[in-house]
């Protein structure tokens, strides 16, 4: 179980300061690790607060990179880790183009935030990113529909490392409660369903690149 509070990568978040809240993300910590799916407490700007056990051996085949490692931003690691592909199934449709319709929404309510703004920083130096951003993602959105950006409910591809699972899907359930919540963090759980032997699987490159590919551009 990972419970980050502290260190380099954490110095931007906001950690609790009052023993009260601190003792309550002891104590969730405990409650996130008996979960057996995989589970992820994230701040505003999609760093990790704290995972269990079943998120880190999701991960666990992914190799290092300095800032997209799924444990440190999970936002960051959906966009710009190379391997994101190789768990996240239908990687762009799927996981990439949700991620930033969200984080779309979270620069319009929190602009200000040195951490989002640093991940917008990010994506516009990237001219493939940046441009699914800026002119592929509201085509995309009107295309799908507001429902395909929701996070609680979805249903999303994973190909899991483990091979009692492998290709499979989960439905991304938001279990934050009410003092969680209050601390500006959000706890998400992804539930691991059995795939009927008979349906086609998802595929994904095992060395792939979590570059856009093809966002067709609005037209205006």
């Amino acid at each position: 179980m990972a419970f980050q509070a502290g260190g380099q990568r954490s110095a931007l978040r906001p950690v609790p300061e009052s023993p009260e809240a601190q003792a309550y993300l002891r104590d969730y910590a405990a409650l996130v690790e008996a979960v057996p799916f995989p589970s992820v407490v994230l701040d505003r700007r999609w760093d990790v607060v704290l995972t269990n056990t079943a998120f880190t051996s999701l991960f666990r085949g992914v190799g290092p990179h300095p800032t997209a490692m799924p444990g440190d931003n999970f936002l960051r690691f959906v966009l710009f880790h190379p391997d994101a592909s190789t768990v996240l199934g239908e990687h762009e449709s799927s996981w990439c183009l949700p991620m930033l319709a969200q984080f779309a929404a979270a620069v319009e309510r929190h602009g200000h935030d040195r951490g989002l703004q640093a991940i917008r920083r990010e994506i516009a130096q990237d001219p493939i990113m940046e441009a699914a951003y800026r002119q592929g993602l509201p085509h995309w959105i009107r295309a799908v529909g507001e429902r395909a950006v929701a996070q609680d409910g979805a249903v999303r591809p994973l190909l899991h490392p483990d091979p009692r699972w492998g290709a499979t899907e989960c439905r991304v359930v938001d279990e934050t409660p009410a003092t969680l919540r209050e601390m500006g963090y959000t706890r998400l759980t992804l539930v691991l369903r059995e795939l009927r032997r008979d349906r086609p699987r998802t595929r994904g490159p095992r060395h792939g690149t979590a570059h856009l590919r093809v966002v067709p551009a609005t037209e205006d």
